[in-house]
C-alpha cells in the first residue's frame, strides 16, 4: 500500500510553505491567497503525476532546425468536486492545459442526529475509457465523497489509471479509499491522523470551500 501514496509533506520542497499557509488561521482570512495556495498545490502535484505518464519521442521543427523531444502519448482527464475543488483543479489545468475536464457536485447532506449521507446532484464528464483519470478535492476525510464520485465516473468508461489528488487527507480516509478502489494512486499534500466525531480532519485546515469562496448554508 505505501507505494500507492505520494506524500508531498515528506519532501523538502517549497510546497510545505504553501501547505503551512493553507492551514494558518491568520493567512486564511485572505481568500485570494487561500485559493492561490490551493492552486499551487494542484500545480505541484500535477507535475509529479506527469512523471508517471507514458511518453514518446517526437520531432519538433524550430526556426533553425529540428529538435527531438519526449512528449506525452495522451492527455489526461481532470475531474474535480464542486465547489471546493475548483482552485486545485485550475492549478492542475495550468500544467495539463490540453486535458479533458469533468465536474461533479457532491456534498454532505447532514441529518439532525449528526450523521450524514453523500448527495451527488450533477456530473459533466467526457468519456474516460482507457484514459488517465485525475480527480482532485482539497480534503479527504472519510473517503465517502471520493468513493461516490469515482463510482459515478466509472459509468462513463474504464480508465487505464486513476489518480486521486488532495491537499489534506485523514488516515482513515486514505485507508478506506485504497481499500474500496484498489486501482487508485493517491497524491496528497499531507496526511493527518485524527477525525472528529463529525468526520472533520484534525488538525486539517477547516472548510476549504468556505475559505475559498465564502460561507454557505448547511443542508
Amino acid at each position: 500500500m505505501p507505494n500507492r501514496i505520494f506524500n508531498l509533506s515528506k519532501q523538502q520542497s517549497i510546497a510545505n510553505q504553501f501547505l503551512a499557509e493553507l492551514r494558518d488561521t491568520e493567512i486564511q482570512t485572505d481568500p485570494l491567497r487561500f485559493r492561490k495556495n490551493m492552486e499551487r498545490i494542484g500545480e505541484i502535484l500535477a507535475y509529479e503525476i506527469s512523471k508517471t505518464l507514458k511518453y514518446e519521442q517526437k520531432t519538433v521543427e524550430t526556426p533553425l532546425g529540428e529538435a527531438e523531444i519526449m512528449l506525452p502519448v495522451q492527455q489526461p482527464v481532470l475531474a474535480t468536486i464542486l465547489r471546493a475543488g475548483l482552485p486545485m483543479h485550475q492549478g492542475m489545468l495550468n500544467i495539463f492545459d490540453r486535458a479533458g475536464n469533468a465536474f461533479l457536485s457532491a456534498y454532505r447532506r447532514h441529518h439532525k442526529d449528526g450523521s450524514f449521507e453523500i448527495s451527488l446532484d450533477y456530473i459533466s464528464c467526457p468519456t474516460i475509457e482507457d484514459a488517465v483519470l485525475i480527480i482532485c478535492d482539497p480534503m479527504l476525510a472519510t473517503g465517502a465523497s471520493m468513493e461516490v464520485c469515482i463510482n459515478e465516473m466509472l459509468k462513463h468508461g474504464e480508465p487505464s489509471d486513476i489518480h486521486v489528488v488532495v491537499a489534506i487527507a485523514a488516515q482513515d480516509g486514505v485507508d478506506h479509499l485504497l481499500r474500496v478502489h484498489p486501482k487508485v494512486q493517491l497524491w496528497v499534500g499531507a496526511i493527518d491522523e485524527e477525525l472528529t466525531a463529525k468526520s472533520y480532519i484534525v488538525p486539517g485546515l477547516g472548510d476549504a470551500g468556505d475559505l475559498a469562496f465564502g460561507a454557505k448554508v448547511q443542508y
